[in-house]
């Protein structure tokens, strides 16, 4: 069966978020006087191969363990 999953990945609470701070910095120098924080991060989509919902729960949650997502800087 094939699946599609989204990945989101991003900074824990309490990491410096330089590349946020810069966005807001800029949406505010662009006249949007109410933005007041962005954090940044990235959106994976991965196309695969697993035989039930359970499996490829399991499948991504290894994929975020192994590659995707550092633990002690980021949530997936």
């Amino acid at each position: 069966m094939h699946w599609l999953a989204e990945v989101h990945v991003s900074l824990r609470g309490g990491i410096a978020d330089p590349e946020g701070q810069t966005i807001g910095s800029a949406l505010r120098t662009l006249g949007f006087q109410t933005v007041s924080q962005v954090r940044s991060g990235k959106l994976l989509r991965i196309g695969f191969e697993a035989d039930d919902h359970a499996a490829a729960e399991a499948e991504v949650a290894e994929m975020c363990r192994r590659l995707l997502a550092n633990p002690v800087m980021e949530t997936a």
